[in-house]
Parts: C-alpha cells; structure tokens; sequence
C-alpha cells in the first residue's frame, strides 16, 4: 500500500440515516409530520418511520418511508435467528415495494454499491452475487421462466476512487440502457453508533448518497435523480474514532450512574466488584443526573451529545486520528449478512419463490 494513502478514496460508505432523532418522538402526530411505530417478532426489532414534507423541515430528513430492522443474528452467528431475519426483511422489502407502487411484473435493477477489495465495504458487491438474475431469461428464454419470477438485472459499479467514473453516473447509463421500472440500491454505511454495527439493516425510499460516510459525498441515487422508484438497503459496517469515543465516555458515565443507583442495595454486598462473566446492558435511565456527570468528567461531563462530539472531532481530525474502525471478524459478518440480505431480497423480488425455497442455503 502507498505511504499516506488514503482508505476514504478507495471506499464510497453511506452514512446511516440519523432514525436517533425521530425515534426520540414515539407517538408523534400526523400533524408533526413524522410517524413512529415499533414492534417486535422473533428477536427482531422493527422500527417504521414516516416522514412527509412538514415532517422533512423539521427534523432535516426527506420525505419517505424508514424501515429498520434491529438484530443480533449476524454478531451472535446464529443461524436460525438469520433464517427469520432474511423471511422478515423479504417482508418489509415486499411492503415498501408497494408503498412506492412497484407491480409484481415489473422490471428491477439491482446495484451493488462499495469496493469488493475492502471488506467492509464488500457488503453490496457480495449481495448482487447471490441474488437471482433474470431479465435475460425474459428475453433470450422465456418458455423457461415459471410463474411469478419477475425480469430482475444486477450490477457493480465499484467506486469512484477506483474507476474514476461517477457512480450515479453509471447507473444512470445502465438506466438510460436497460429501462428498469424501479432500482434497488444496497451499500455498506458508516454508523452513528457502536450499537448498530452489523446489528441493523435498513430500508427506506428516499434513496441514498455514495460516499457520505466518510466525506466523499457523491451525487445521490434517487428518485428525484432517475424518475422512478429507488429503494436503499444498508447495513452499519464501520465507525469512526468519534463516534467511539463519545460512546465510550457515555458508557463510562452509564456505569457510574447505575454505580450510585445500586451501592446501597444489599444484594450489591453479595457481588464481585467487577465480574469478567457478566455482560451488562447499561440504558437511557443508568445515565447519572448533571452533577454526577460533572463530578466524574468536569465540564466534559456536562456537554450535549452534538457538543461532545464535535468537541472531539476537533481534536482527533487534525491529528489524523478519526480512524474508520470495523470488527475484528468483519470478513464472517459480511458474508453472513451479504447472504441474509441476497435471501431477503429473492423472496420479495419473486413471489414464486417459497419460503423454504428462498432459505435453503442456510
């Protein structure tokens, strides 16, 4: 690798969506402009997030549906908990198809945004391996195509540190060439939170920006770009050095919050001061009230969220020390989770294919 070479140029990550900030609002009103509902099934966290236009400029996010699904599956590598997330999100993804109005006949392209060079950036690539290529099938043999299949076509741009080329531009071209009735994006997304990597997938309508995730901001890939329907899939791959520090201090005044909480109770007495077994979940309601925090950080301790933050990318971006951070078994992860996705997506592009069809080569 050269000397001073820079990972961002060879790497197109998305950003996440920041859900964080309409989450916050359970229940809103339609006269808010942004809908929250949540529910759970099989150890499977979704989140649906409507936004419309009043809703837009108020929060900073587009107009558009928001899926999330939340799970352990990939991280605990388990392999039945994959099977039932692959079934829901073939569900979620049938659902947002016909909230865009996407016919079961319908042409659709597949793109595999990121570098399949770089691990965690692979994830797109890998899916448009495993998922089910048809439209040459409709034109070269179309006595040989059952029943609910529909014309589905893939591709890889790559990325634009590698080609040189615009990605939004190239798949303009394979639009312009191919006219599909609707595209379906997957790219790998740099996280806004320790928490989410690897552990989320997330749909939405609005489409996406290339290369936002670690300030390479590309021309977006939507609706409003190419006139027909685009549907993003992302997954949470990488973290900056911010966002883990600001994590780890917060965990850090978590525990000393919850310290104070439970120091009088006497079931406390009973237990080692510090357990390697034990894995805790520190929560919202363990954070300690402003003066505990300022008594364990000082004037740290009594920053907002967005202040801390930038606080510390002022400090580390200057340094060279924002490092772009992913799991030690990322090259596992990304298999798994490329796999899960490709399932997903063969199950919601092609009614004919039956649940145990879509899921076999788990």
């Amino acid at each position: 690798m050269e000397e001073n070479f820079d990972y961002t140029l060879r790497t197109d990550l998305a950003l996440e969506a920041q859900e964080m900030n309409v989450k916050d609002e359970p229940g809103s009103s339609d006269s808010d402009g942004v809908e929250v509902h949540e529910n759970e099934k099989n150890d499977i966290k979704i989140t649906y997030v409507t936004v419309d236009e009043a809703g837009a400029e108020r929060i900073g996010k587009k107009a558009g549906h928001y899926v999330t699904l939340e799970s352990l599956a990939i991280r605990k590598q388990d392999q039945q908990l994959q099977v039932n997330l692959a079934k829901t999100l073939s569900g979620q993804l049938r659902k947002l198809m016909n909230e865009c109005g996407i016919k079961e006949m319908d042409r659709g392209l597949i793109v595999g945004l990121g570098n399949h060079n770089v691990t965690p950036d692979a994830l797109g690539p890998l899916v448009t391996e495993e998922v089910y290529v048809t439209s040459h099938l409709f034109e070269l043999h179309p006595e040989t195509v059952s029943d609910g299949y529909r014309p589905v076509s893939a591709f890889t741009p790559g990325v634009m540190g590698v080609t040189g080329i615009e990605t939004s531009d190239m798949v303009h071209g394979i639009i312009e060439q191919t006219k599909p009735d609707f595209v379906l994006v997957i790219d790998a997304l740099a996280s806004r939170s320790i928490n989410r990597i690897n552990a989320t997938i997330q749909l939405s309508d609005t489409g996406i920006h290339p290369g936002s995730g670690v300030g390479n901001k590309r021309k977006e890939i939507s609706r409003e770009t190419y006139g027909i329907p685009v549907i993003s899939i992302g997954v949470p791959t990488v973290v900056d050095a911010v966002t883990i520090t600001s994590d780890a201090i917060d965990y850090v005044l978590k525990h000393f919050g919850r310290e104070w909480r439970e120091k009088d109770r006497p079931s406390n007495a009973l237990s080692p001061a510090m357990n390697p077994f034990e894995r805790k979940t520190l929560t919202d309601e363990d954070h300690p009230n402003e003066e505990q925090s300022k008594a364990v950080m000082g004037m740290f301790g009594q920053l907002e969220e967005v202040e801390k933050k930038q606080l510390i990318k002022e400090v580390l971006t200057p340094l060279g020390h924002n490092l772009m951070v992913t799991p030690k078994e990322v090259d596992s992860f990304i298999q798994d989770m490329a796999h899960v996705i490709a399932k997903g997506i063969n199950g919601a592009l092609h009614p004919g294919i039956e649940d145990g069809e879509a899921q076999s080569n788990f």
